[in-house]
């Protein structure tokens, strides 16, 4: 299997899976070697990959709900630090103001450190309500060498409150990935058990990898607390600073995202001795083990199953009611990591099947995960580019895309039903109440009257042929 737009491009060959019929994976350069992933980026291909700053900024670090979000760089990095991402908080403060040193041609040239201390103090006289100072490195002030840490030191004898610098240059690493790391360990390092509250955490959890797109807290945090034990951090999704300094006293972290977040339980079991399980919070069958996994090592299992036994019978007629509609309908799903594998198990709860899987970032053992629950003849494509979305599109036509915010465009334009599995459509889509809105924007995007309209208005399609870049023509 291999593209034909990747005529020029034949390194992505590596990068492009079938699911063969012993389950292995069939590489697109013929070989039976597992798929490439998480490696630079080929030179020439139009990577939709985001950088280290996005990773750390955009994931990790930005939900954090009441620290002074600051980007050490020039205006231009901060352009999707605001607004881009819905990770809601009950905070008047959050996602309301950008901070930028703003970064200019003198400041490149003669060191951008005075003006950074002057940005934090100004900042932080401005909003003295914040409770922290999170600065985030760019490529250019890490190009010129600005001491980001010493400053933020300085800073903090002078404001008085945590400054915590992120080392998130966008050039490290091979995508936003590190970037996840980078934020994971910093604030590990900088905040976590710098506070030792007193009281009874004998039945407190983490919620670990969960960023609270369009509120997907609400969806499942009364669910565990129902069950009987009590949240005490979540990471990081409307939290804030006081919350992460005490995360440390949990008996149990419970770690939603894989891929973004196991780093900070990695770390917590290892210097604390916490514990952590992993889970998945969306779908019927993902929410219930969740449930119970977390109930069982607390001896919570009875409360658990009268949770999730009340809970599906709120639920199950308007499930039952979308499954029949979307029953039989395939799909293309491509997000950033692990999503893809929460998603495919979802799907089949739906009666649809996942006929194409790609992911942005994901690492080997998030595809042996998608692997291990596609059917035979899947496709798997790592880190594609657009022309080869736009092929997969035209040739494999499945019923359903689900990707973000930079395909959905692609996906119109072609005439195939799509929703925003990145930030949402509508939302939220975690917990039991989140797969009926899943559904429902699902059942939205296939059958909305416009492809009905298309299918009987539309002129025929004119013929076609592929250039030598593999791009369509029409005649």
């Amino acid at each position: 299997m291999n593209f034909k737009c990747n005529q020029t491009l034949p390194e992505r060959a590596i990068h492009i899976a079938l699911k063969g019929p012993d389950g292995g994976c069939q590489r697109g350069d013929g070989s039976s070697c597992f798929i490439a992933n998480n490696v630079a980026t080929t030179p020439g291909d139009m990577t939709e990959r985001g950088c280290t700053y996005a990773g750390c900024r955009g994931v990790v670090g930005g939900p954090v709900k009441d620290a002074i979000q600051l980007t050490h760089g020039p205006i231009g990095c901060a352009f999707f630090s605001w607004g881009y991402r819905p990770h809601l908080a009950d905070s008047d403060f959050h996602i309301k103001y950008t901070f930028v040193s703003d970064m200019n041609e003198t400041n490149i040239v003669f060191g951008g450190e005075k003006k950074l201390l002057q940005c934090i103090i100004e900042a932080s006289r401005e909003f003295p309500d914040a409770k922290a100072v999170f600065v985030y490195n760019t490529c250019s002030t890490a190009l010129i060498g600005d001491d980001g840490r010493d400053v933020a030191k300085q800073a903090e004898e002078i404001i008085g409150k945590p400054v915590v610098f992120f080392e998130c240059e966008g050039f490290r690493g091979v995508s936003q990935s590190l970037g996840h790391h980078v934020g994971n360990e910093t604030i590990f390092r900088q905040l976590v058990g710098s506070v030792e509250p007193e009281g009874d955490f004998s039945r407190a959890i983490n919620i670990i990898g969960d960023y609270n797109i369009k509120n997907d807290l609400r969806t499942f945090e009364y669910l565990f607390e129902a069950i009987g034990v009590r949240i005490l951090t979540r990471f990081t999704g409307n939290v804030s600073v006081d919350d992460l300094k005490i995360m440390h006293k949990a008996a149990l972290n419970v770690v939603h995202c894989q891929r973004s977040a196991t780093y900070i339980a990695e770390m917590m079991r290892d210097k604390y001795g916490t514990p952590y399980i992993d889970v998945t919070l969306w779908g019927i069958k993902n929410m219930s083990q969740a449930l119970r996994d977390t109930a069982a090592f607390f001896g919570l299992e009875a409360q658990a199953e009268e949770v999730i036994e009340r809970e599906l019978a709120r639920i199950q007629p308007k499930l039952d009611y979308y499954r029949q509609r979307l029953q039989g309908k395939t799909v293309f799903i491509y997000q950033g990591g692990p999503r893809v594998w929460h998603w495919i198990e979802l799907l089949r709860e739906l009666g649809m099947e996942t006929m194409t899987a790609a992911t942005t970032f994901g690492h080997d053992d998030d595809y042996h995960k998608i692997f291990r629950q596609l059917k035979e003849g899947a496709l798997v494509v790592d880190n594609p580019n657009v022309p080869e979305i736009e092929e997969i599109l035209r040739d494999r036509r499945p019923d359903l895309f689900i990707s973000g915010n930079k395909e959905k465009y692609v996906a119109y334009k072609m005439g195939v039903p799509f929703v925003n599995g990145h930030t949402y459509d509508t939302g939220p889509y975690a917990g039991f109440v989140g797969m009926v809105n899943f559904a429902r924007d699902i059942d939205k995007a296939l059958h909305a009257p416009i492809w009905k309209t298309l299918r009987s208005r539309a002129r025929p399609a004119p013929a076609a042929h592929h250039t030598s870049h593999g791009f369509e023509e029409v005649e």
